[in-house]
């Protein structure tokens, strides 16, 4: 996964797994009439200690919600989730430095709880905040990006902006992998970027965003460093039948469309709702 070597070894030491990836977000499904490109920036996205993040709402967030923040769960401060374990409700203190338009700090904001975070099936995390979507429009002038509902589709042309390191990838979604396992852990239904997309360690926990709608499609979370076949930093592909691809210098993403399933009323993670397939504890 690409987190950055600090953050990594912070992570054994608290006795996790290091995992250093990119996590990248699901891009919507193609518009049936041509839409005009958006300009993407880093409003919105957030730096954390070891990774990236943004600040992120459903369709149906109201204002007045405790806003939620979007990361790997590779980047918890209390280590990797164990393959098969799911966090819900555990508190935090957390603090993100909010990111303007320019990649500049807008000002820093807090966590009071992690909403939910896992490593198994997906690679994320979801923090509640201290502060509302209104509060953090008022104080700051930010804006949250909103989860598209929809799964993306290949060719969808994509933004990666990491909060971490200040840069924003362009490339297109070059397809889908059935499961992507790396180490521990196995992924279903990642994202594979097109080459262009060389994401790199603090790039984790990044938006993927839509290129065209601006919506976000997934969270970046790891790529293949040295062309190993499963290993940690080296994350292979696995089909249907069983049959493994190693694709070295390639990064992956895990789809975020699932999460809006899950998300109640007051912005709460709800995994008994019909259609939400997030893992449960």
């Amino acid at each position: 996964m690409n987190r950055p070597l600090v953050g990594a070894l912070s992570a054994l030491l608290l006795g996790g797994a290091t995992l250093v990836g990119a996590g990248a977000a699901p891009a919507v499904a193609a518009a049936s009439h041509p839409q005009a490109a958006q300009a993407v920036d880093f409003a919105g996205t957030v730096a954390l200690s070891n990774c990236s993040g943004s600040v992120v709402r459903t369709a149906k967030s109201a204002d007045t919600d405790p806003a939620l923040v979007l990361s790997n769960g590779h980047c918890l401060e209390t280590g990797f989730p164990d393959a098969g374990e799911v966090i819900v409700d555990q508190s935090s203190s957390r603090s993100f430095t909010l990111l303007n338009s320019s990649g500049g700090s807008a000002g820093t904001v807090r966590a009071s709880k992690v909403a939910y975070a896992t490593m198994t099936d997906t690679d994320v995390s979801l923090y509640q905040l201290t502060s509302t979507y209104a509060q953090i429009q008022q104080r700051y002038g930010i804006k949250a990006l909103q989860l598209s509902d929809s799964r993306p589709a290949q060719g969808t042309s994509i933004k990666v902006v990491s909060g971490y390191w200040k840069k924003i990838y362009s490339c297109n979604i070059d397809g889908f992998a059935y499961r992507l396992k790396e180490g521990d852990w196995t992924w279903k239904d990642s994202v594979r970027y097109t080459s262009a997309c060389n994401t790199i360690g603090g790039t984790s926990g990044s938006p993927v965003v839509d290129a065209t709608t601006g919506t976000v499609l997934a969270v970046n979370n790891t790529g293949n460093e040295d062309g190993a076949r499963c290993t940690l930093n080296n994350p292979c592909e696995v089909d249907e039948s069983g049959a493994v691809t190693v694709r070295k210098g390639i990064n992956y993403a895990q789809q975020t469309y699932g999460i809006t399933k899950c998300v109640t009323t007051g912005n709460k993670i709800d995994l008994s709702l019909a259609g939400c397939a997030l893992p449960k504890p």
